[in-house]
């Protein structure tokens, strides 16, 4: 069965229809598919018919795959030129890319900047390095070990961002090093599905939740009755019978996490996660999760992974020079602080 059918299956089999009217009004639909951006993608909708749903939901799921397949560092794809491509290139030529590739890459670029280098779409190198060792250490728990030092400081010697060549008039991009890598992971998904939403509004659709695993965009509103959307908030203790700890009310806005619990690997006793520090190329431990509210899902994903690697204060601080950007730390012994206005979001029980 093929990707498409896959999904199309999914789709089918996952659709739930709820009337809000028992008159004709507009009813609110949600559906959920699967392998995007390897994770869970969740939509809801308020239309007038099914038929209008299930068209929103096909053109959710086409577009977000082309984003997927575009920047999929792991596999290549008939007729795409994609991040694989780009990294299997390094050191060998300029590869032209769709401009969806070029505008993704120039935003990271710009998150570098803005953060400081905390968000760098070059650390590819040092990643993959993480990536091997972490999926040793859960296919081989008792054997799980860190990678040495002396490896990641060597492949951090090929992660300097500026040495990214994008030729905008030509459309193509190059690493001028075998050794360098891109990993986009820590923007794609966010931009991507702010890219989504942006294509989808222009449609003329305008009242949907668009949930691509975890990172979180809602538009409009839920209902007849001029309601918000609510997003719920990830308990980042897993052994707690309580699977969120907030639930917001929102439009026109985002709402990404990043935590340790996710993608993770044990050593000697201790969580080892995915999110790394570039400065110190070692997982962040300041925090078990963070949360960032804002409008522009791609800002919120780069935010959630720069103040992650950041201590509170100068977290804080970053989060305050974005206008009308909310977050939310939780720390190890559970303690939670929160940005000035991110209070005013959380629905009340």
């Amino acid at each position: 069965m093929n990707m498409k059918k896959l999904i199309l299956t999914l789709l089918s089999m996952s659709l739930i229809f709820t009337t809000v009217s028992c008159q004709r009004q507009p009813e609110k639909y949600k559906a959920s598919f699967l392998i995007l951006f390897n994770t869970v993608t969740e939509v809801m909708a308020v239309t007038d018919t099914e038929e209008e749903f299930m068209e929103f939901a096909e053109f959710i799921r086409d577009t977000l795959n082309e984003y997927h397949q575009l920047y999929d560092k792991y596999n290549l794809y008939e007729g795409v030129n994609n991040i694989k491509t780009i990294n299997d290139s390094a050191g060998i030529a300029p590869v032209k890319v769709d401009q969806k590739i070029i505008d993704m890459l120039l935003f990271s670029k710009e998150m570098y900047e803005m953060t400081d280098g905390k968000v760098n779409i070059a650390l590819g190198s040092v990643l993959e390095i993480w990536h091997d060792y972490r999926n040793e250490g859960i296919d081989d728990p008792l054997n799980a070990k860190l990678p040495p030092m002396e490896e990641l400081v060597a492949a951090n010697a090929y992660t300097d961002i500026n040495m990214v060549i994008i030729d905008e008039d030509n459309s193509t991009v190059y690493l001028p090093d075998e050794h360098m890598s891109l990993d986009v992971g820590a923007i794609a998904k966010g931009y991507a599905t702010e890219m989504v939403v942006k294509e989808a509004v222009n449609k003329g659709y305008n009242n949907f939740l668009l949930s691509v695993g975890g990172n979180t965009r809602a538009m409009g509103l839920k209902g007849e009755k001029d309601d918000l959307w609510n997003v719920g908030i990830q308990n980042p203790d897993k052994s707690s019978h309580i699977p969120t700890i907030y639930t917001l009310s929102i439009t026109d806005m985002s709402l990404v996490a990043s935590g340790n619990y996710e993608r993770y690997y044990t050593v000697d006793g201790k969580i080892y996660h995915h999110i790394i520090d570039p400065n110190t190329l070692m997982p962040a431990d300041y925090f078990t999760a963070v949360s960032i509210l804002t409008q522009d899902s791609g800002i919120a994903d780069a935010l959630s992974t720069a103040i992650y690697n950041l201590p509170y204060e100068e977290g804080l601080k970053l989060i305050e020079e974005f206008e009308g950007t909310e977050a939310l730390w939780i720390f190890p012994n559970g303690e939670r602080k929160f940005s000035e206005s991110f209070m005013d979001y959380i629905l009340e029980e």
